[in-house]
């Protein structure tokens, strides 16, 4: 089931039907990095370098060698924290393109099925925001296992599998049951949701591909939930 949602998700991102969102999605996560990329950069040169000038005011000439090394971890530790918000821009971007490419998924893979409901887009908004910050402070606690050898990929994986399974599957969910029945459900198969989780964070921790997380994910859980909502046929769906 998991592998079968994977595989028309992953179908799914360069159709002709998802063309328009699958721009908009790509392009909004690159000009979002983008801007996050230069605020770590100019925050680092004004609060952290400073700080550092001031613990070592006279550095002798003959170790200029040691602000050649010291950029370049900069660099990389920079590039670190990108990475760690990766995970959650993915989540508040497909916060507000879920909805897009659920239903082109939905006309296109089922037709005959009624179709979701959006979600109103302020609902939208606040509920991006509050998963935008449940997963910094996920990814948080993953880099504190950063330089334990092992525990720190474990980490990565765990924390992001199960919370972008949970809510990615949520999101998708609410487009046909209400918030409440959403949960439930997702609680009833909470073992399935975390291994279509693990296999969205398994989708971004690959370089570039990562930029269409937000695509690959929404269209996955589309396609979960009809898979699961074909196998618990109670659904309380949204009306109105």
């Amino acid at each position: 089931m998991i592998f079968d949602a994977a595989m028309m998700s992953l179908r799914n991102l360069f159709s002709p039907e998802t063309r328009t969102v699958f721009w908009k999605t790509l392009g909004l996560t690159i000009v979002v990095l983008i801007g996050l990329w230069f605020g770590l950069r100019e925050s680092f040169m004004a609060f952290v370098m400073p700080l550092l000038q001031g613990l070592i005011p006279d550095l002798p000439d003959w170790a200029g060698w040691l602000t050649f090394i010291f950029g370049i971890l900069a660099s990389i530790g920079l590039a670190l924290a990108l990475a760690l918000l990766l995970s959650p821009v993915t989540a508040i971007i497909a916060g507000l393109f879920l909805d897009d490419v659920a239903e082109v998924v939905e006309k296109r893979d089922y037709p005959n099925d009624p179709p979701g409901k959006a979600m109103p887009m302020g609902d939208a908004i606040v509920a991006s925001i509050k998963f935008f910050g449940i997963v910094i402070v996920g990814n948080l606690f993953a880099l504190m296992l950063l330089f334990i050898p092992g525990i720190n990929i474990i980490a990565f994986f765990l924390v992001n599998g199960y919370l972008l399974g949970r809510e990615f599957f949520e999101f998708a969910a609410m487009r046909f049951r209400s918030t409440e029945e959403a949960k439930r459900l997702r609680a009833r198969h909470s073992g399935t949701v975390f291994m279509a989780g693990l296999v969205i964070a398994l989708f971004l921790a690959v370089p570039i591909v990562n930029l269409l997380t937000p695509l690959f994910a929404a269209g996955l859980m589309v396609h979960l939930h009809k898979a699961l909502t074909a196998r618990d046929p109670a659904p309380s769906l949204r009306q109105g």
